[in-house]
């Protein structure tokens, strides 16, 4: 997993890199795990635009992933590490001995060949998922569930890995990515090692097509608009923001403005993300 630099000969390259794929052993995806969605371009069935900035892209497929590790007490073979263009992550191609193929995340270190588990009592190893319970403190995780069953739904991009501190009663105390430590049941379960691909962050566009490719149109600044189209819009040449605070198309505020409204689950969090991430 390394980046590549590109040769300027042409101004768009300058700057630019991308990756390897030194890790990819397989160029083909499995047919039978493949799903070809159906393209809005943001709009919504009233053909409204509802979430702005998207259309166009290459066309690809996506890949059913197994983020619930359900099929328990039975090895499972890696067979290839792939990859998947709507993810950071690459995947992981799991033969059961069952004959059964599914994918999964793949982790730092996970390698074709291993034989991976999912048990109360499968060793700490990249690729194996157990419950919390059955983990030792201090490991690192990622594909954490949030309810027992539902599959995981945190820490599952590329390079992501949270910590287990601690255990107490029915919960145990996770560490997220974001600094969040997170109580999290005892019988959810959780997958060892960190997330592969860890260089994608430092993958540079370079240009704005290969941002197209990805099917993300253009973002036009607010400032730029008139005030009809923008509540940033308007004044003569260029003017700062002014009101109190940035604010989205809509009128509501944004950047940085807090919007969570889950009072639920607020219980559950210890400590609130730091803006470091760490």
């Amino acid at each position: 997993m390394a980046v590549k630099i590109y040769k300027p000969v042409t101004p768009s390259l300058r700057g630019m890199t991308g990756n390897t794929f030194e890790e990819i052993t397989k160029s083909r995806p499995e047919r039978s795990l493949l799903i070809s969605p159906r393209r809005y371009g943001g709009r919504n069935f009233d053909g409204k635009i509802t979430v702005r900035h998207r259309g166009g892209g290459n066309r690809r497929y996506i890949r059913v992933v197994d983020f619930k590790r359900d099929k328990r007490d039975i090895p499972a073979r890696v067979a290839a590490i792939e990859y998947d263009p709507n993810r950071n992550a690459r995947l992981a191609l799991l033969n059961y001995v069952d004959g059964v193929k599914r994918y999964i995340i793949a982790p730092l270190g996970l390698k074709v060949g291993d034989m991976v588990l999912t048990s109360t009592e499968a060793d700490i190893r990249p690729g194996n998922s157990l419950p919390l319970a059955n983990i030792p403190v201090g490991t690192l995780i990622h594909n954490v569930e949030l309810k027992e069953g539902k599959g995981g739904q945190l820490v599952r991009s590329a390079g992501g890995a949270a910590q287990l501190l601690a255990k107490e009663g029915d919960y145990a105390q996770v560490r997220l990515p974001s600094g969040e430590v997170r109580l999290v049941h005892q019988h959810c379960l959780a997958t060892i090692g960190q997330v592969g691909n860890l260089d994608h962050s430092n993958v540079k566009l370079g240009k704005a097509g290969r941002k197209r490719q990805m099917g993300i149109r253009p973002t036009v600044r607010g400032t730029a608009m008139s005030p009809r189209d923008h509540p940033h819009g308007g004044g003569e040449g260029r003017q700062p923001i002014g009101m109190p605070g940035p604010k989205s198309p809509w009128g509501k505020p944004t950047r940085g403005y807090k919007t969570r409204r889950n009072k639920q689950s607020d219980k559950f969090i210890l400590r609130p993300r730091s803006k470091s991430g760490r």
